[in-house]
């Protein structure tokens, strides 16, 4: 199942988040993507279809991006293992699985510009 949330937000406007598609896309083929939400959740309504839409716009490939749709409990694929508590949650691994950066939530910015930061932090040489 995945999450209708995360289709692309159509009038998100990718030019003003330049810096940020540009640091997704470096990336592109170095990590992961682990989205867990839910349709139901209005926080995932809210944040979700932005995210998708600057996965959309930095061109990245649909197999590093994995999705797990939870129920209305927060149930479901992976939250026993990766400890998700609250959705949105974003988790970025990279290719052996070491978790490079995490979304949650409450965070205090856009999922894409916080990930790119993260990235930009624990990547850039």
């Amino acid at each position: 199942m995945s999450l209708e949330t995360l289709e692309p937000n159509p009038v998100w406007v990718a030019d003003a988040y330049t810096d940020t598609i540009e640091t997704l896309d470096i990336y592109s083929d170095q990590v992961v993507y682990r989205i867990w939400g839910g349709d139901w959740c209005k926080d995932c309504r809210a944040q979700l279809p932005d995210f998708g839409a600057a996965l959309d716009a930095a061109n990245i490939p649909d197999d590093r991006i994995h999705e797990y749709a939870l129920d209305e409990n927060k149930e479901g694929p992976g939250v026993e293992e990766y400890g998700i508590e609250k959705i949105p949650t974003v988790i970025v691994e990279d290719d052996d699985g070491e978790e490079i950066a995490r979304f949650v939530e409450e965070e205090s910015m856009p999922i894409a510009l916080y990930l790119a930061e993260k990235l930009r932090d624990e990547l850039d040489d």
